[in-house]
C-alpha cells in the first residue's frame, strides 16, 4: 500500500504592500519641555540627533489603541475588510502585557477573528521581520491578506531623567497590508542578529527583580505606603543604551546590511525612489545614506525630525508621510533597513504602496 500524500497550501509567486496606515498621538513633547528633566539644550538636541519634537501619548491610550487606528487606515487604502485577514502580526516591546499578545486583542477589535495572531518582539527591526513573515505567509498559500503593525508607547518604559536614551523616544503606529500581487512587490530580506552586543540596548532591570521588590514590600513590616511606591518606581523597568556602540555598529555594520538588500533584490540604489531606514538618529541616516553612495534622486525619508525615534513603528510611520507628501513615490521602489535591541536587523527592498 502507498504511503498517504499530504495536501498542501497552493503557493504565490509574488507579494506586495496593498494598503499603509498611521496613528500619531496629539501630544507633541519639545526639546525645551525634554530639556526640565535633563541637562541639554533644543540646540544640542538638533545639533546630535536632528530631533525637534517627539509625540507621545496620553496614559489612557494604549499600543492597541494605536495599533487600532493605524491598522483602520491601512484596511481601507487596501480596500478589504478584516475578514479577509489571514494573519494579524504586531511588532512592539511596549505592551504591557507577556501574554496574551497585543495581535489578538487587535484581531478581534478589527473583526478580523478567528485568524492566527502574534507579537513580535524585535525592537527597532521589528516591523522589516513583520514585512519578511507576512510576505512569507503571503506567498506560502497560508495567508491571502496579512496586516503587521508596528506599535510602540515608549513612553510607558523611560526616565525622563537619565540621558542615554529617553530623549529621543516617542510614542505611535504604523501598518501595513501584504497582500497577492502579479509582480514581485518585496524583495527577499536580509535579516539577523548579533547577540555579541545584547546589552548594548535594554531595560534596566528584569521582572524577576519586580517580582522580589513586590515579595519583599509583602513581608515588610514597614508601615510607609509612599517607600514602598518610591522602592517600586526605582526598579520599574525602563530603558539605557550604549550610544557609542549603537551608533558605531549602525553606521559601519547596517550600510553593509542595506547594501546586502539591495542585491538580493538585484538592483542598484540608483533604481530606488526612496530609502527609509529606522528614525533612530539623523546622523546615522545621514552616513547611511553617504555610505550607499544614493543618488540626489532617492527620497530619504527624515521622520525622526518631528516623530523622533518609534522604535518598531517608525519605518511605517515614516513611509505613511513620505507617501503623503510625495505621492508620485507609489509604486516606485524603497529600501528599508530596521536595527536595534538584540542587536537585531532587517532590511528588504519593497514596491511602496
Amino acid at each position: 500500500m502507498s504511503a498517504p500524500v499530504l495536501k498542501q497550501a497552493p503557493t504565490r509567486e509574488h507579494s506586495r504592500i496593498v494598503g499603509i496606515g498611521a496613528y500619531r498621538p496629539d501630544i507633541i513633547v519639545t526639546n525645551d519641555d525634554v530639556c526640565q528633566w535633563i541637562d541639554s539644550s533644543d540646540e544640542w538636541i538638533r545639533q546630535r540627533t536632528g530631533i525637534v519634537t517627539r509625540h507621545r501619548a496620553a496614559a489612557n491610550v494604549s499600543v492597541i489603541d494605536m495599533a487600532e487606528g493605524a491598522a483602520r487606515e491601512a484596511l481601507k487604502q487596501a480596500g478589504i475588510e478584516a475578514s479577509q485577514l489571514g494573519a494579524v502580526i504586531i511588532s512592539t516591546v511596549t505592551h504591557p502585557y507577556a501574554t496574551p499578545s497585543a495581535a489578538a486583542a487587535l484581531a478581534d477589535r478589527l473583526g478580523a477573528t478567528p485568524a492566527p495572531a502574534f507579537d513580535i518582539s524585535a525592537a527597532c527591526a521589528g516591523y522589516c521581520y513583520g514585512i519578511a513573515q507576512g510576505d512569507a505567509l503571503v506567498r506560502s498559500g497560508a495567508a491571502e491578506y496579512v496586516l503587521v503593525v508596528g506599535a510602540e508607547k515608549l513612553s510607558d518604559v523611560i526616565d525622563n531623567h537619565e540621558r542615554t536614551i529617553s530623549f529621543l523616544l516617542g510614542d505611535g503606529a504604523g501598518a501595513v497590508v501584504i497582500g497577492p500581487s502579479d509582480t514581485p512587490g518585496i524583495a527577499p530580506s536580509v535579516w539577523g542578529s548579533d547577540g555579541s552586543k545584547w546589552n548594548a540596548i535594554g531595560m534596566t532591570h528584569s521582572l524577576d527583580e519586580v517580582r522580589t521588590l513586590g515579595e519583599t514590600a509583602r513581608h515588610s513590616d514597614e508601615s510607609d505606603d509612599q517607600a514602598i511606591i518610591s522602592a517600586a518606581q526605582d526598579v520599574w523597568p525602563t530603558l539605557r543604551q550604549d550610544g557609542q556602540t549603537v551608533f558605531r555598529w549602525a553606521v559601519w555594520e547596517m550600510a553593509k546590511v542595506a547594501q546586502q538588500a539591495l542585491d538580493a533584490a538585484g538592483i542598484e540604489a540608483s533604481d530606488l525612489a526612496a530609502f527609509v531606514p529606522h528614525q533612530a538618529n539623523m546622523r546615522i541616516i545621514d552616513e547611511m545614506v553617504k555610505k550607499l553612495k544614493l543618488p540626489e534622486t532617492v527620497v530619504v525619508a527624515r521622520d525622526i525630525a518631528d516623530a523622533g525615534n518609534t522604535s518598531a513603528a517608525s519605518i511605517p510611520l515614516a513611509t505613511h508621510r513620505l507617501l503623503k507628501e510625495n505621492p508620485a513615490l507609489s509604486g516606485g521602489l524603497a529600501l528599508q533597513i530596521g536595527f536595534g535591541a538584540g542587536l537585531v536587523f532587517g532590511a528588504q527592498v519593497v514596491v511602496l504602496p
